[in-house]
């Protein structure tokens, strides 16, 4: 059949988490797919950013794995499927035998479906270890941990149809939508404003969404460029403010006191936080004049809805928990949660990030966030699933990383780099070369895979269906054109055969569709109960959706949170200094974030020509102030360094950072930040300090080895 005579497949773009709908046009030969606008999409009707455009770029690849790779005497050979499964079967025996079940880590994966991850989480727990994650670890763990424990579910609290209709303040705050969820920014959150919104920006650097809505073009909007780090001061100040005038005047409705009294608890502590706190000397260590901030506090106040976007800006600090704890903490006090327009959001950056952590992908909680020392919760997942789970959470993928060759021997990553995603990457590579055994599942030979000892062909996005759920809760249906390359496999079928193999036939991984473990899922996961493959159809459903028949929630706690007491957590915060700070030797703080062009590693985002043409390599920002001290000019290579390694980049000379700052991005293997990164972690949430590490920059110094271009 040719082309003309297909139609297209509607599915959902497989970079961010916002969620779009795409076409993809099958081609006369199977790797020939072209993507075409989804014009009734119900998220993003018909609209695509370049990322989205270009999606199909990949999907034929010349650097496709086609064919399961083992590694002999240091280099990889092809090999057939049943060596290589006997190979991981063996291996992993061995190593369960050898040592103990924690002896192995799995990886899930946020661009893999719900399906995958569900089964890979159930692989981990049915060999006996909690030692699963996925890359929320690195992005929002800190922000799920304070949203489900102080509100009770770990996601953005509405929708983005609902604060594009109801919100008349953006409270955004270490977020970028301009730049990381464009169509989001630009069909809602644009729109909100265009109808009359405010925007608060919270961020230390200036950027797409600062020009997007014009923030500095007018006095409606604002944008406090902190110092990195300084968060919790500023928003102590914020609320500190909110709190003086509600003394000075209690019928100025700065707070919700009704709300408070019958809705929340902890509001005496807060109080007692911030008793004697000056606000003067907080706002000297942000950076930003206090005025600014008691002005924007009062914008925040004395709106009728205000809703709070939180990004990774917040999330990726050692004090992460307390940074999204304070964001809750004003929205608490102020009554925006619970109704349209208002609440906590946070901007999931990949396109499944969400639903991974849904469906158990952690080891601290089965489907549904189900937490897995809950004897109950544990107990209804066993009834379905015939066996024990065990009942003490297992480590995190950085903790994984930082055991590997000690107490974990063995590794297996489905669609996951932490040689590039997780920080001081030059150390977590040498631990991963350290390892017994390491299995790596993907599509193209990333850096980690160069360290695996079998790699395993996958299928991309536009071959293979399943269910992907977006950043406001939305459950959709992902649907595949055709395979490309004959001898990859699924990611579903690969781990159904590897768990059959390791447990015996009838033992939990007899699935031959997504659906048939999507009804599963169903079983075991309460917030997904209600639906179906059916009634998603090309809608989709939020969750969560408890019954069949139930169109689940926009926004949610309508009428109490879900937390044990039914009432939402208050608790005041203190400020905590990033773990590195400037000094003589390293007299700079590095920051990081995501630009437009390019997704999270790069894995498939520098294989586009089309992105590759916009940002081919990668850079740093630097103040003129700071570049005038270092005889830094604008196109300069400069050589960063900090305690952990070394990259060249080139040099930005820009006012869009803070002075005593520089700014650069992940997505590059040869020049990536994460090699310069602090693995120190939030003690809670167990996420890096990405944001702050100590650096220096010095200028026309030659790139050392460490430096030379990865392979990816």
């Amino acid at each position: 059949m040719s082309s003309e005579d297909q139609d297209p497949v509607k599915t959902i773009c497989p970079y961010c988490g916002v969620g779009c709908g795409i076409n993809v046009q099958p081609g006369d030969d199977p790797g020939d797919m072209q993507f075409m606008p989804w014009g009734d999409a119900p998220v993003n009707e018909g609209r695509v950013c370049i990322k989205g455009g270009a999606a199909t770029e990949v999907v034929d690849h010349e650097d496709r794995l086609t064919d399961p790779l083992v590694k002999e005497g240091g280099e990889f050979r092809e090999a057939t499927w049943e060596e290589v499964y006997s190979t991981i079967v063996d291996e992993m025996q061995r190593i369960r035998e050898q040592y103990n079940p924690d002896a192995m880590g799995f990886y899930g994966s946020s661009k893999v479906m719900n399906e995958e991850n569900y089964l890979l989480q159930k692989l981990a727990r049915r060999f006996g270890t909690n030692n699963v994650d996925n890359c929320t670890r690195m992005c929002h763990a800190s922000t799920v941990w304070a949203l489900r424990t102080s509100l009770g579910m770990g996601a953005m609290t509405n929708s983005m149809a609902d604060l594009e209709e109801a919100a008349d303040l953006f409270w955004i705050h270490g977020a970028n939508p301009g730049e990381q969820h464009p169509i989001a920014n630009s069909q809602y959150f644009r729109q909100a404003v265009l109808d009359g919104a405010t925007v608060i920006q919270v961020d230390p650097h200036a950027n797409k969404t600062t020009e997007s809505f014009k923030i500095d073009e007018t006095d409606r909007h604002m944008h406090l460029q902190v110092d990195p780090g300084a968060d919790i001061p500023l928003l102590n100040v914020v609320l500190k403010t909110i709190l003086e005038r509600h003394e000075a005047d209690p019928d100025a409705g700065w707070i919700d006191e009704a709300f408070i009294e019958e809705r929340t608890e902890g509001f005496e502590d807060l109080r007692e936080t911030l008793e004697g706190f000056d606000k003067e000397a907080a706002a000297e260590e942000c950076g930003v004049p206090l005025e600014d901030i008691e002005l924007a506090a009062e914008k925040y106040a004395t709106a009728e809805n205000a809703a709070i976007f939180t990004g990774m800006g917040m999330s990726q600090h050692t004090c992460g928990v307390d940074n999204v704890q304070n964001e809750i903490n004003l929205a608490l006090i102020t009554g925006n949660l619970g109704k349209p327009g208002t609440g906590v959001n946070p901007l999931r950056g990949q396109n499944n990030v969400q639903g991974t952590c849904d469906v158990g992908a952690m080891p601290n909680v089965l489907p549904g966030y189900q937490l897995v020392d809950d004897d109950e919760a544990r107990a209804s997942v066993e009834d379905v699933w015939g066996f024990e789970v065990p009942d003490e959470p297992g480590l995190t993928n950085v903790e994984i990383s930082h055991e590997a060759g000690t107490s974990v021997h063995g590794l297996y990553v489905m669609g996951e780099n932490p040689v590039m995603s997780e920080p001081d990457g030059n150390r977590v590579a040498e631990r991963l070369d350290s390892l017994e055994f390491m299995v790596v599942q993907d599509i193209f030979m990333t850096e980690t895979a160069e360290y695996a000892d079998v790699v395993l062909p996958a299928t991309t996005w536009a071959e293979r269906g399943g269910t992907v759920t977006n950043t406001d809760r939305r459950v959709q249906r992902m649907r595949g054109v055709e395979k490309v390359h004959e001898n990859t496999r699924h990611d579903l079928d690969i781990i159904t055969e590897v768990g059959t193999r390791l447990f015996g036939e009838d033992e939990g991984f007899d699935f031959d569709t997504p659906e048939e473990v999507f009804e599963e899922l169903r079983e075991v996961c309460p917030i997904y109960h209600g639906m179906t493959y059916d009634a998603l159809g090309e809608e989709g459903i939020q969750w969560p959706c408890y019954e069949p028949g139930d169109e689940g929630d926009r926004f949610l706690y309508a009428d109490s949170f879900e937390t044990e007491s039914g009432l939402g957590h208050i608790e005041g915060v203190n400020h905590q200094q990033p773990k590195e700070t400037p000094d003589e030797e390293y007299p700079l703080i590095l920051t990081t974030a995501r630009i437009e062009e390019h997704y999270n590693t790069g894995t498939m985002s520098r294989r586009s020509p089309t992105l590759n043409r916009q940002q081919p390599e990668n850079f740093i920002d630097i103040h003129p102030n700071d570049a005038k001290r270092y005889g830094v000019t604008d196109g300069d290579d400069v050589t960063v360094t900090s305690r952990r390694g070394e990259i060249t980049v080139t040099a930005h000379v820009t006012e869009d950072i803070t002075e005593g700052s520089v700014w650069t991005t992940p997505h590059f293997a040869a020049a990536s930040a994460n090699r310069l990164t602090n693995d120190v972690l939030d003690e809670r949430a167990k996420i890096p300090e990405y944001k702050a590490a100590a650096a220096e920059i010095e200028v026309g110094i030659e790139p050392s080895d460490g430096n030379a271009p990865a392979d990816d």
